[in-house]
């Protein structure tokens, strides 16, 4: 064993370039995963099975590229992994754009990381990945706190459906859920039920146990 760790062949083999490259740039990759899913996303939406999964897909896209790409099959490669997502995408259970957003991001991310040629400088690398962080947390902390989320519902008012009774449809909504209702639209009126479909307008921030309708058809809720 002494023997085989005192070797300097292996040694270098073991501690050489490519492993030395493997292991910076695998350091890189996680730390701008890490910050742009559990200190941006995770804190915006407290959904910890997508930071699960974003994670794992990194981790496993990043070795795959890494271990797996060429010079010749890079461009085809990092194509390839984009369609094949892609294809799992529209094979699966709808997921919210948001979401997707992101898994786009922790994909990119990690073929950068893995496939940039050798003759880029490390500099380079860390500028890429620092402008793609900075940038989701500038559009998740500053630009989507302006964003308002919707959601659907049968309102069963209809005296105060009336364009004068707008205020006092929006309060009777906010006592009855507690939604701070910014907006709304009027929908499908069903006379014969005495409804009407309304398509709410809030903010997100104020309400963060209401499920938007885009989250609605993520099946996979959170245990928290």
């Amino acid at each position: 064993m002494d023997l085989l760790l005192n070797s300097p062949e292996i040694s270098t083999e073991m501690l050489g370039g490519n492993f030395l490259d493997l292991m910076l740039r695998f350091g890189l990759n996680l730390l701008a995963t890490i910050f742009v899913i559990i200190f941006v996303y995770f804190r915006a939406t407290g959904k910890r099975s997508y930071v699960f999964t974003y994670i794992l897909i990194s981790t496993t896209i990043f070795f795959l590229c890494f271990l797996l790409g060429s010079i010749d099959l890079q461009l085809g490669f990092a194509l390839g992994l984009f369609a094949i997502f892609g294809i799992i995408r529209y094979r699966t259970d709808t997921i919210p754009i948001r979401e997707m957003t992101y898994l786009f991001l922790v994909i990119t991310l990690s073929v950068i990381n893995a496939l940039a040629s050798r003759e880029v400088s490390i500099s380079a690398i860390l500028f890429t990945n620092s402008c793609l962080m900075a940038t989701t947390w500038v559009m998740e902390t500053v630009w989507m706190k302006r964003h308002l989320a919707r959601r659907s519902l049968i309102f069963d008012r209809m005296d105060l459906i009336h364009p004068s009774k707008k205020q006092e449809l929006i309060d009777d909504i906010m006592e009855r859920t507690g939604i701070e209702v910014v907006k709304f639209k009027v929908g499908q009126i069903d006379l014969s039920k005495m409804n009407v479909r309304l398509t709410i307008f809030y903010k997100e921030e104020t309400t963060p146990n209401v499920l938007s309708d885009p989250e609605m058809s993520d099946k996979s809720f959170d245990q928290d």
